[in-house]
């Protein structure tokens, strides 16, 4: 995919050639005349690297770039100069500045200093796209067979352009699948964007995949753009893809069909290159049958199948991600890994883990944190874990103390609520006369991870 160079600057002659220059080298060009237009066009489009005069009119070069490092510090800037603007040229510099070329500008220097800038800007990106990944990292764990066979998929299908759709319990690690598709895919120098289906109000869905023009509605008090321009040459993966609107499920087709789109508002017609890595806790066909989701859709997006199975169903994995995630914490705490001993990893290994991979991480980071010894034994393991879940169900009055009798009560109140909605948050929440936001917090205490999440209208 073409570089994106945006050029600054409020002489017409010199963007005119240097749009010229680029694009003779393949290099998509945008142009600002000055600041204000500046910052709306980086706001607006991916670009990939700034060249910015410093003198021009009203906002000069030092203030563009200051609020485009507050916006996108990973951004590289390269300063144009005139004879007499060589020490604000320096201190633009010190204000994060990639470098800066003088006028008359000598078009060799200016390439080879793009080439450069934009090496240093994919650096960057990286490091922040690995922040972004720390702790969850993109290892996926297991010698149990379903996993190897995953494995063996991800290896075969990454380098390829074909769309993948990943289901599976929440909590059994589908954006590891994601991400490791990624990494190992030839686009793997471009953005890998995540969008959470579920997470979206159904009437902002389509701005955040598509962007929205000024005035497209209520709000939208500026241009914004979207998850798939965003993505433009990398991958897009769309978690929780079945809690996405039908009118929106009708959009999303259209680019896998086409790879046009329009923004929210827009007239433009755009085009992107994207692969889509799809998601889902649900059976989608089984949604397509009531008509919550779309069977065209399904068959777009299920090229590749990639299930996951939950933890329970590959216990022999549990000792070995408990040590991953013990050497994971104590990596992050700055502390000497704990260890576990024999009865503690035992229950660990009986335990249902309704929340599955991520249940298990968070309770390996719970219990070093908590507790004092440098081994993890029997008496740490919280109550849900110290008893088998179908022996506390036989009697949960075998707990030791209230709080523990109130938490396991609770939590089983709140599955089984959640079971008779079929996992919908929003109406169990109703139901219960409690507010979602409190109910979402409810469900990340006790690690529940059976809620769909889709906002009915009923």
């Amino acid at each position: 995919m073409s570089k994106r160079v945006l050029i600054v600057d409020d002489e017409a002659s010199i963007r005119s050639s240097l749009e010229k220059l680029l694009s003779y080298e393949k290099y998509k060009t945008f142009s600002a005349p000055d600041g204000p237009s500046a910052l709306e066009m980086v706001a607006d489009e991916r670009i990939d690297i700034v060249l910015l005069d410093i003198k021009m009119p009203g906002m000069d070069g030092l203030e563009v770039l200051q609020k485009l490092k507050e916006t996108r510090e990973e951004l590289p800037v390269i300063i144009i100069s005139g004879h007499g603007n060589i020490s604000t040229a320096v201190e633009a510099t010190k204000l994060g500045a990639f470098d800066f070329i003088e006028k008359p500008i000598d078009l060799d220097r200016l390439l080879l200093t793009v080439r450069n800038g934009l090496k240093q800007g994919e650096l960057r990106q990286q490091n922040v796209d690995l922040r972004e990944r720390i702790p969850g990292g993109t290892e996926i764990i297991g010698e149990h067979p379903s996993i190897k066979e995953i494995l063996e998929t991800i290896g075969r299908v990454a380098p390829t352009s074909a769309r993948v759709l990943v289901t599976g319990e929440n909590g059994t690690g589908k954006e590891l699948v994601a991400r490791k598709l990624h990494e190992l895919s030839t686009r793997n120098s471009e953005p890998f964007i995540e969008v959470n289906c579920a997470a979206i109000p159904e009437e902002l869905i389509e701005s955040e995949l598509f962007g929205h023009e000024k005035g497209s509605f209520t709000g939208a008090v500026s241009k914004r753009i979207g998850k798939f321009e965003l993505a433009d040459g990398g991958s897009l993966f769309l978690d929780e893809v079945g809690d996405m609107s039908l009118s929106a499920q009708a959009k999303v087709l259209r680019v896998l069909q086409e790879s046009v789109f329009e923004r929210v508002g827009g007239t433009e017609t755009k085009k992107v290159d994207v692969r889509i890595i799809a998601a889902s806790n649900k059976n989608l066909l089984d949604e397509a049958g009531r008509g919550n989701f779309r069977e065209d859709l399904f068959y777009r997006l299920n090229v590749v199948p990639v299930e996951i199975p939950p933890l329970r169903d590959r216990r022999s994995d549990i000792p070995m991600l408990v040590s991953h995630f013990l050497e994971q914490v104590a990596a992050e705490l700055g502390a000497a890994p704990k260890k576990v001993d024999r009865k503690a990893l035992e229950m660990m290994v009986e335990y249902s883990w309704p929340g599955n991979v991520r249940e298990l991480r968070n309770l390996i980071e719970r219990l070093c944190i908590l507790t004092l010894s440098d081994t993890i034994r029997r008496e740490d393991m919280p109550p849900l874990v110290l008893t088998r879940e179908e022996d506390m169900m036989k009697d949960p009055f075998g707990l030791q103390t209230y709080q523990e009798f109130r938490d396991f009560t609770e939590r089983e109140f709140l599955v089984k609520k959640l079971r008779e909605n079929n996992g919908n948050v929003s109406k169990t929440a109703r139901q219960l006369e409690m507010q979602r936001s409190n109910l979402y917090k409810k469900l990340e205490k006790y690690s529940i991870d059976l809620r769909g999440d889709k906002d009915e209208k009923s």
